[in-house]
């Protein structure tokens, strides 16, 4: 009687390797890639004394300005102990300087300082060469079209996030 019975389809027990069909392929890879890209932009950061958390942050602030810390804990994806943390190190380094917020005594806004400004134009030339290499197996347009897919994973236009 058994034979009667189809097969159960075992799921792939493959992880991120080329070719798997396993539904949780894409997101292993993604992952991989970040943690690939992480490190040439970690690269990239080092001779400038900064980490890429703080370097996160920093990318923040100059794009929004002035930002409370819960703002910038969310935009970052750290905890409120983390980004305090963050935040007293770019304080140290005179990156970026903590202001009262008017109408609210308990809330500090993040401000971005001119030295924090010039650091940041600078990891962007310090990380040209390494982002070339990051994307130097790829022919002409892939790297683009590379970067087209991965905004439209990153920021889907039903807004679902």
């Amino acid at each position: 009687m058994t034979a009667d019975v189809p097969p159960r389809a075992t799921p792939s027990r493959l992880t991120d390797r080329p070719g798997d069909t396993s539904p949780f392929a894409l997101g292993l890879l993604l992952r991989r890639a970040h943690w690939r890209a992480a490190a040439v932009m970690e690269e990239a950061l080092r001779p400038l004394g900064i980490e890429l958390r703080h370097f996160a942050v920093l990318i923040v602030l100059v794009d929004r300005g002035p930002t409370v810390q819960r703002d910038l804990a969310a935009a970052t994806g750290s905890d409120k102990a983390g980004i305090m943390r963050i935040v007293d190190d770019l304080e140290r380094r005179g990156l970026a300087v903590r202001k009262s917020v008017p109408g609210d005594r308990r809330a500090r806004a993040v401000e971005i300082t001119p030295q924090g400004v010039k650091l940041f134009d600078a990891a962007h030339v310090t990380a040209e060469p390494l982002a070339e290499r990051l994307v130097a197996e790829l022919s002409t347009g892939e790297s683009e079209k590379l970067t087209d897919l991965l905004t439209r994973i990153a920021y889907p236009a039903d807004g679902e996030a």
